[in-house]
């Protein structure tokens, strides 16, 4: 996927929607579906949910696709190197590790 505006665009398309006929479906002008589409204006996170319906996509697809082409422009925006996406990955894994609940473990043989 090249982007989440890209992502957006084909899905519309794919459905045969015009940018006015999406814009009156999920509340946003036509003038900012197209900047939402070319990259220049970011989607509204409130309005993920309710992408998500339109699309009858799963609601998590949607979250993980904006959420990542949103750490991308920000890494790729403060020059970060290639390193941070495994910097990332590692970050995100101990993060789950740690929120995990931890299970009691009963060594007696009772």
């Amino acid at each position: 996927m090249a982007s989440f505006g890209q992502y957006i665009k084909s899905e519309r398309e794919r459905r045969e929607w015009t940018q006015t006929e999406f814009g009156a479906k999920i509340g946003i002008n036509t003038s900012a579906i197209s900047r939402i589409e070319n990259g220049s204006q970011q989607f509204s996170k409130s309005k993920l949910k309710k992408l998500a319906q339109l699309f009858k996509t799963d609601f998590q697809t949607v979250t993980d696709l904006f959420f990542a082409d949103k750490f991308v422009r920000e890494a790729f925006k403060y020059k970060c190197s290639e390193s941070i996406f495994t910097v990332a990955e590692d970050t995100a894994n101990y993060l789950r590790n740690t929120n995990t609940k931890q299970g009691t473990l009963n060594f007696d043989n009772e």
